[in-house]
């Protein structure tokens, strides 16, 4: 399964390791004049951009509000002290004032004052979102197109005689094999969509509660204890990150998708509807769906009299019963067992 935390725990350290002569830079460094200071604090701004992700060092504007942002935090007069910290808390602290100054950006961008070269995330993926689930939809109803219809000639071959000398059996058994593969691994990557929308959904709920919480933190008060606030501002540059993350695995979903369609190029260039046609001539193409409801029937049930050491489970008396780790991707042993290899699924 593509969708898992080690994988974005695998990105951030990839990201991380780019990162790390900018921050052994800033962590290592013995300034004592006035320029050193100076320069030691760009260099702290740039290093809370790059790790926050919201705008590029190279522009100006975003410099400038970025330094604004952790002046209010962290004025240069602060550096004194943090050259005095040992390697390890210097790096705590630049992560705690990255997150702050993000929070801080972001609440600026909200409110209009600010927000430069910060892509509006929860727009884009809403609009990436559904893009993508439609994109595997398309994709998945023409690979279950394919399956029923290779399904149906195979089937045909087993039960007519002499149809079998017509076609090429062996091919489509390794085609409808080919695209049921195709086929799960597409229901894998839209059940890490569905999940992705559900994610992003609830970020942004959070997002926009702790919007508005901070606001009417910020209005109700004069001054506002910087203990108080700072954890507001961090919640903020968290909630984004999720944003951010799902930005990234929905681009490697997309990429895997993409990187898909050169497996799938046989069927499109071999098996053309001018070769499937005639093979399906007074043929009946049914779909998993109905295969599965024609089969349901009491008469069809399994004896459990005749298994008294087993366990049986069915769909209508089993909670969650399509989320049960099936065996084989839930298709039917016995089909792939009798049929030789015919993969159709399970009841």
């Amino acid at each position: 399964k593509w969708y898992h935390v080690p994988f974005l725990e695998e990105h951030r350290r990839v990201l991380e390791s780019r990162l790390q002569p900018v921050v052994r830079d800033i962590t290592d460094s013995r300034a004592r004049t006035r320029d050193e200071f100076e320069s030691l604090y760009r260099k702290m701004v740039s290093c809370a951009l790059l790790k926050s992700g919201l705008g590029s060092p190279t522009d100006i504007s975003v410099v400038r509000e970025a330094t604004a942002a952790l002046q209010s935090v962290f004025p240069q007069t602060e550096l004194g002290n943090f050259l005095q910290l040992n390697k390890v808390d210097k790096e705590k602290q630049l992560r705690e004032l990255t997150q702050i100054m993000t929070g801080i950006r972001l609440f600026n961008r909200n409110a209009g004052k600010g927000g430069q070269g910060i892509d509006d995330l929860p727009a884009i993926l809403s609009e990436a979102i559904p893009a993508t689930k439609q994109n595997l939809d398309v994709e998945l109803q023409r690979t279950t197109q394919l399956v029923f219809k290779y399904t149906a000639i195979i089937e045909k071959a087993a039960s007519v005689v002499g149809y079998r000398d017509e076609i090429p059996v062996e091919f489509i058994k390794q085609a409808q094999i080919n695209c049921r593969q195709h086929e799960v691994f597409l229901r894998i990557l839209m059940n890490d969509v569905v999940i992705s929308a559900e994610k992003v959904a609830l970020y942004e709920r959070g997002f926009q509660d702790k919007m508005q919480f901070l606001k009417e933190t910020v209005q109700s008060k004069t001054a506002v204890p910087t203990a108080q606030v700072y954890p507001l501002f961090v919640d903020l540059s968290v909630l984004w990150l999720g944003f951010q993350d799902e930005m990234v695995l929905l681009s490697v979903l997309s990429n895997i998708l993409a990187n898909l369609d050169p497996f799938t190029n046989i069927h499109r260039e071999k098996m053309t509807d001018d070769v499937l046609e005639p093979l399906l001539t007074n043929v009946i193409i049914r779909t998993d769906q109905e295969r599965v409801a024609e089969s349901m029937k009491a008469k069809d049930r399994i004896d459990r009299t005749s298994y008294k050491k087993l366990e049986w489970h069915y769909p209508e008396t089993t909670k969650d019963f399509e989320h049960l780790p099936f065996e084989y991707k839930g298709f039917c042993s016995f089909s792939a067992a009798a049929s030789d290899r015919l993969l159709l699924p399970s009841n």
